[in-house]
C-alpha cells in the first residue's frame, strides 16, 4: 500500500511573507541531562542542569536564537501519582520532555537488549558461549522498539513537522527514526553514533540487522567518530542492502529510494570552559599539592577508565609489569595511578574483570614494592572531577589501553590539563610562561586515536609493545613532548563540543534543504517502513490508465526483464512456468505487440529456457546477442 505525500505549493518567497519562526533543535537521548534529588524537609523532586552532560555542552555550538528541546529519561524512578506535575515542571523550567518508561520494560530495553547485545556486538564480542554476552533474546528486542516507539511518540508530542530539526543520539535508538519518518515523511532527522560501528562480519551476525539498518537510513544524516566506523556503515548497506554510495563534494551519500542520506565523520570533543574552572578551583590546587608531595621524586603514569571488559585495565597492568621487569631501574622511580570509574552495567563480564585488575594489581605490588614504594595505586571509588583534574595535571604519561573504544575524552582532557592554569602553576611551582610537556599512550582501536597523530599508538593486545611505548613516553626528550603537546593543544581545543555540535547541525540542515521539492510516497509494513522520494513531475502509473492507453495503440513495444520479471529473483528453477509461457504466448500472438526479454544472462540459456514462446524477442548477454521473429 502506498499514501501519497503531500506537495507545498509555496513558493520562492515564502520567507518575505511569512513570520519568523525560531530554529529549534530536539535532542533525543536516553537520560537528560538533568540531576534529581527528594528534598529533604518537603519530600519533593528537585531538579538541576548536569554540567557535565554532553547533551547540555553542545549547545554552546547552536546559535543564541536556537531554542533546545531535550526528550529522554529521567535517572531517577518517579512514582506515576507525581509523572504529570513533575513533566509538566521539567518542560516549563528546563525545556526538557522526559519519558517515563515503565520499570521492567526499561530494564528489558537498557539492560537487557541495549547492554547485553547491541553494546558488546558494536565492541567486536560475539556471544560464542553463554559465559561470553548473551544470545539473541526476541523478547528484549521487542522491549527495544517498544522503548524507541516511546521516544517517537514524545517527540510528535512536542515538534512542529516543518520547522523543527531532530537529532538523536547513540545506538539505544536505531529504529526510532523509522516511526518518525512513517509519520512525518519529510522530518528532518539525524543520527550521530558515540559507540563504534562493527564490520560487516560482526554486523552480519545480528538477526535484526536489516531493522536496525533500515531504521538508520530513514534518517537525512548520520554521523560518526572516525571514518572506519562510516566504512563499516557504509559496507553494512552495500553487502546487506544492495545500496552503494557516492562521493562528491566533499561528502558522502546514500540513494535510498530517492533520499540523499548523508554520511558525516567527526569525532566529538571536549567542553574548554568547563574543563579550565575546574582548573582554576582551588580544590584542585589544594589536591594538587597533596598528590605532588605523595609522590615527590617519581614519575607518575596515570590511567583513568571505566570498569568494563572493553577498556583493557589488565591488559595495562601486564604491560606495566613488563616494564618493570625489562628495566629494574625504573622500580621505587614509577607509579601508574589506575583510577577505575564506576562500572555501567553489571554482569558476569564485569565481574571477571575487576577480580582480574585486583588480582594483578596485587601481584605487581607483591614482586616490585616495597617499604614507602607501591608500583601500582589502584583507585576504585568515585572520584571528584577537581581530583582528577590534579591527577591529570601531575602525570607525566597518560595511557588507555582499551581494546575497543568508541571516542573516549580521557586524552583530550589530559592534555587540557597539562595546559595547566594560573591555579594550577602556583601550587606545582612552574612558572605561568614554562613550556608544557605531555605524552600519550594510546590504543590504536579508540575512536580519539585518528586524532593524535603526536600519540603513541599501541595494539594493546601486544604486552611488549605497549611497555616499550610506556618506556618511550617518559624517556623522550623535553623538546619532542613539548612539541607533540603543542600539536595535540591546538586541535583539542579548537575542535571541541561546540565545534562538532555547530558542524553537525550545519550539515543536516544541508541534508535537508531539497526535503520540498520532491514528492514522497511512504512504503512498506513496520520497521520495513521507508519513503520512496521522487520527482515532482512524477506520476505514479494507474492501472486503468496504462490499459485504457493499451486498447487504443496501434503499435506496442513490451520490453521485460528476466530475473526478478518473468521467474522471481530467488527462484533456483529458472526455466518458465505454464501459466508464464500462456501470459507471454498471448501478448506475442497480438500484431500490434513487439515483445523482447532483455538479460544479462547467456544466450544459451535464455533460448533453452523461452523455446515454448516463439514469437518471443530475446536481447542476451546485455544486448550483445539479439534474436527476434518478425
Amino acid at each position: 500500500m502506498t499514501a501519497p505525500g503531500i506537495i507545498s505549493d509555496l513558493d520562492g518567497d515564502l520567507d518575505a511573507t511569512s513570520p519568523v519562526c525560531r530554529e529549534r533543535q530536539i535532542i533525543v537521548a536516553n537520560m537528560l541531562p538533568l540531576h534529581a534529588q527528594r528534598d529533604v524537609e518537603t519530600a519533593k523532586w528537585c531538579f538541576s542542569w548536569d554540567e557535565d552532560s554532553l547533551l547540555l555542552q553542545l549547545k554552546d555550538g547552536l546559535s543564541l536564537e536556537t531554542e533546545v528541546v531535550y526528550v529522554g529519561s529521567l535517572k531517577v524512578e518517579v512514582d506515576v501519582s507525581e509523572q504529570e506535575e513533575i513533566a509538566q515542571k521539567l518542560l516549563e523550567n528546563f525545556n526538557c520532555v522526559p519519558t517515563f518508561v515503565p520499570h521492567e520494560l526499561h530494564e528489558k530495553f537498557y539492560h537487557g537488549f541495549c547492554k547485553q547485545q547491541l553494546w558488546p556486538l558494536f565492541h567486536y564480542m560475539l556471544p560464542m558461549c553463554s559465559d561470553h554476552g548473551d544470545r539473541f533474546d526476541r523478547l528484549l528486542w521487542q522491549a527495544y522498539v517498544s522503548v524507541n516507539k516511546i521516544f517517537a511518540d514524545k517527540v510528535m508530542e512536542v515538534i512542529n513537522p516543518e520547522e523543527d530539526y531532530v537529532w538523536v543520539n547513540d545506538y539505544h535508538f536505531m529504529v526510532l527514526p523509522t516511526f518518525l519518518r512513517k509519520r512525518y515523511y519529510r522530518v528532518k532527522l539525524g543520527f550521530f553514533l558515540h559507540s563504534p560501528f562493527p564490520s560487516s562480519e560482526i554486523y552480519r551476525t545480528l538477526p535484526v540487522r536489516d531493522e536496525i539498518l533500515r531504521g538508520l537510513l530513514n534518517c537525512d544524516l548520520i554521523g560518526f567518530h572516525t571514518f572506519d566506523y562510516a566504512r563499516h556503515f557504509l559496507s553494512c548497506c552495500s553487502r546487506m542492502l544492495g545500496l552503494n554510495y557516492e562521493s562528491k563534494r566533499g561528502y558522502i551519500g546514500l540513494d535510498y529510494f530517492g533520499r540523499t542520506v548523508y554520511i558525516k565523520i567527526l569525532p566529538v570533543g571536549i567542553h574548554m570552559g568547563r574543563l579550565q574552572s575546574v582548573l582554576n578551583l582551588s580544590s584542585t590546587a589544594v589536591r594538587v599539592r597533596e598528590i605532588q608531595e605523595q609522590f615527590k621524586g617519581k614519575k607518575v603514569i596515570l590511567g583513568i577508565d571505566d570498569m568494563d571488559i572493553f577498556k583493557g585495565i589488565s591488559l595495562k597492568l601486564l604491560a606495566f609489569e613488563q616494564l618493570l621487569q625489562q628495566y629494574p631501574d625504573l622500580q621505587g622511580e614509577l607509579v601508574l595511578i589506575q583510577i577505575v570509574n564506576p562500572a555501567r552495567s553489571s554482569g558476569k563480564d564485569v565481574q571477571e574483570a575487576k577480580r582480574e585488575t585486583y588480582l594483578t594489581s596485587g601481584r605487581i605490588n607483591n614482586i616490585y614494592g616495597s617499604p614507602g614504594y607501591q608500583p601500582v595505586i589502584l583507585i576504585d571509588r568515585p572520584v571528584a572531577r577537581y581530583e582528577k583534574t590534579a591527577y591529570y595535571g601531575l602525570a607525566e604519561c597518560c595511557i588507555v589501553s582499551a581494546v575497543r573504544d568508541g571516542m573516549n575524552l580521557v586524552p583530550y582532557k589530559y592534555i587540557v590539563c597539562r595546559q595547566g592554569s594560573p591555579s594550577m602553576d602556583k601550587a606545582m611551582g612552574i612558572k605561568t610562561d614554562s613550556p608544557r610537556t605531555s605524552m600519550l599512550v594510546v590504543s590504536e582501536f579508540i575512536g580519539c586515536s585518528p586524532s593524535l597523530s603526536g600519540a603513541i599508538r599501541v595494539n594493546p593486545w601486544d604486552i611488549d609493545s605497549v611497555a616499550e611505548a610506556m618506556n618511550l613516553a617518559i624517556t623522550m626528550p623535553d623538546s619532542e613532548k613539548r612539541l607533540r603537546h603543542e600539536k595535540h593543544y591546538r586541535y583539542v581545543s579548537s575542535h571541541d563540543v561546540a565545534y562538532w555540535a555547530r558542524s553537525f547541525v550545519q550539515d543536516l540542515e544541508r541534508a535537508c534543504k531539497d526535503h520540498y521539492t520532491k514528492r514522497c510516497w511512504g512504503i512498506g509494513l513496520g520497521l520495513g517502513f521507508r519513503v520512496v522520494s521522487l520527482s515532482p513531475n512524477f506520476r505514479k502509473l494507474s492501472i486503468d490508465h496504462i490499459v485504457s492507453t493499451y486498447k487504443r495503440t496501434n503499435r506496442r513495444a513490451i520490453f521485460l526483464d528476466y530475473d526478478g520479471t518473468i521467474v522471481p529473483q530467488s527462484s533456483i528453477v529458472k526455466s518458465l512456468s505454464p501459466e508464464v509461457v500462456a501470459v507471454l504466448n498471448v501478448l506475442c500472438n497480438d500484431p500490434k505487440n513487439t515483445v523482447f526479454i532483455v538479460s544479462g544472462r547467456g544466450r544459451s540459456s535464455l533460448i533453452e529456457w523461452l523455446a515454448p514462446c516463439e514469437r518471443l524477442g530475446i536481447a542476451a548477454e546485455h544486448g550483445f546477442f539479439i534474436k527476434y521473429v518478425s
